[in-house]
């Protein structure tokens, strides 16, 4: 009888994860406006109604119950976040999820003996390439995280949360410091703006240069690139048959389309820039404006909290009202980083509002010292 409890909380554990699956997978399906991606969204959300039925019989085997919400609030969340931004905001993130969970059912017999093991990385594999292509396609840097190369890639919804963390603990640190001093709250506000602008300067500065660099970079090696196109063709030519190659065509099928290519100069200068560079020649990294934009906005955005209560508040009033407002961005942005780690909620926000209160604790007693030390 323990055995069916313990197989049953099992089972059902197992089935609300493909039914959140599968319903993100159609809201994707939904999202996208290409038809062929959207035919694949569709397909994998078909695999997992299908394994969410596995999981239903299995219950039924042993006279279970079965009891399913609608989906979890973080398959929830995503959908909304690939309804509203599209889903290529939100597909690094599902790669993530995918590839944590990949062995979650070698070690079920259940499983195994239905195949799902098989199914899951297969889903994995293709979610990671769909992160990794570019609307173009695959290209060759999506080939080499498939290779397994470089496994971090990109991930917008990644990049705005920590932007808002680090705003925020920096400047909750900073105005715990300044307030362990015993100075003034003006000063405190005005420290505090300080250090929200210098940080999102600092920010914003920082991820101009990345991204200028980047493209000054991805131009360089087109401009080699296409110099070798015109001084050697020739080795362009078996370059790309060997692309193609790589990419399954046999020898005569790719040296025939590497041969139609190479036909039109600016065709295959585009081609080796994406099959070969990995680079996608129509965005180049993005505008370093809109980057310098986004990271002084996400920086400020989480910097205002700790600073907010000093316009209209002093003395011990304002400090306690600077560290709720903190505390409860700290918790927002623990559900947040939960979103793209598969975490539990409650544990994120937990371990978020733990390390950022420590640091403000740390510079409070530090600013404490040192205020009475001059003050002395």
């Amino acid at each position: 009888m323990a055995d069916d409890a313990g197989s049953a909380a099992r089972y059902r554990g197992n089935l609300q994860g493909e039914v959140d699956s599968a319903a993100l997978y159609r809201a994707l399906a939904g999202a996208e406006q290409d038809p062929h991606l959207a035919e694949v969204y569709r397909r994998l959300a078909s695999v997992e109604e299908a394994h969410a039925e596995f999981w239903t019989r299995q219950l039924n085997r042993i006279g279970a119950s079965i009891k399913l919400d609608r989906p979890d609030w973080r398959t929830r969340a995503l959908i909304w976040l690939a309804r509203r931004f599209g889903p290529q905001f939100v597909l690094p993130t599902l790669s993530t999820l995918e590839q944590r969970d990949i062995g979650h059912y070698d070690d079920q017999p259940e499983a195994v003996a239905g195949g799902l093991p098989a199914a899951e990385r297969s889903h994995e594999r293709v979610v990671e390439a769909m992160a990794a292509a570019m609307p173009a396609g695959a290209t060759g840097s999506a080939l080499a995280r498939l290779e397994g190369r470089h496994r971090s890639g990109g991930n917008a919804l990644r990049a705005a949360v920590l932007g808002a963390n680090d705003g925020l603990v920096s400047n909750l640190s900073l105005v715990m410091g300044v307030a362990g001093a015993e100075v003034a709250g003006g000063t405190i506000l005005l420290t505090g703006l300080a250090g929200l602008v210098a940080g999102a300067c600092s920010m914003a500065m920082g991820e101009w240069l990345s991204v200028t660099s980047s493209r000054e970079l991805a131009q360089r090696q087109i401009a080699v690139e296409a110099d070798e196109l015109q001084r050697m063709p020739e080795e362009e030519l078996e370059e790309m048959v060997l692309i193609y190659q790589a990419k399954g065509l046999d020898e005569a099928a790719a040296r025939t389309l590497a041969h139609r290519l190479m036909a039109n100069k600016e065709s295959a200068l585009d081609t080796l820039t994406r099959e070969e560079l990995g680079i996608n020649p129509e965005e180049l990294g993005g505008s370093p404006w809109a980057a310098a934009g986004a990271s002084f906005g996400l920086f400020a955005t989480g910097a205002i909290f700790p600073v907010f209560p000093y316009f209209f508040l002093g003395g011990n009033v304002a400090l306690g009202a600077s560290l709720a407002a903190s505390g409860v961005a700290l918790v927002l942005i623990g559900a947040g980083t939960s979103l793209f780690t598969g975490r539990n909620i409650l544990f994120s926000s937990a371990r978020q509002l733990l390390i950022g209160y420590a640091a403000a604790a740390v510079t409070y007693g530090i600013g404490r010292l040192v205020g009475v030390t001059i003050g002395g």
